[in-house]
């Protein structure tokens, strides 16, 4: 017969019900969103994109983004460039095959939003998909980039 574990409080010994105190933290949680997001119905809690992990980096002629997208292909995806913000969106879909017993996997739509630091050439923008990495690879202007001065004397 399996016991309870017990908790001490003095000289009271009390039985720990774990259903009841996952219940309770269920709960604490509904309150710190309803806090949080004022009184919002979880179905369009569950309509918040999500965001991929994601890499900027800079080198003397362009930026380079890399978007995080296991098991996305390029049609579930859409690039923008306007003026210096890069938005990458799409939506993953994950079909049950068989009965499921756990699903930790991102699904839905997703969303990633940067502004870059600096002026960029918008025409000549590339994107590539390779092993589940979206690399997004954006020249900057002339203007923006770094040039090198001679020093006279």
């Amino acid at each position: 017969m399996a016991r309870l574990p017990a908790r001490s409080g003095g000289r009271n010994m009390t039985l720990i019900n774990p259903t009841r105190e996952f219940e309770d933290i269920y709960d604490r949680m509904g309150q710190l969103v309803n806090l949080a997001f004022g009184d919002v119905a979880p179905a369009q809690l569950m309509d918040v994109p999500w965001v991929p992990l994601a890499d900027l980096a800079e080198n003397d002629d362009s930026y380079v983004i890399r978007v995080d997208l296991p098991g996305v292909r390029k049609d579930q995806l859409e690039v923008e460039l306007q003026d210096r913000e890069l938005i990458v969106t799409g939506e993953v879909t994950n079909e049950p095959q068989g009965h499921r017993h756990r699903g930790n996997r991102r699904a839905g739509r997703f969303e990633y939003r940067t502004v870059l630091p600096g002026d960029v050439n918008s025409d000549a923008v590339s994107a590539q998909l390779a092993d589940g990495v979206l690399t997004v690879t954006v020249p900057k202007s002339e203007a923006a980039k770094p040039r090198h001065i001679e020093i006279s004397g």
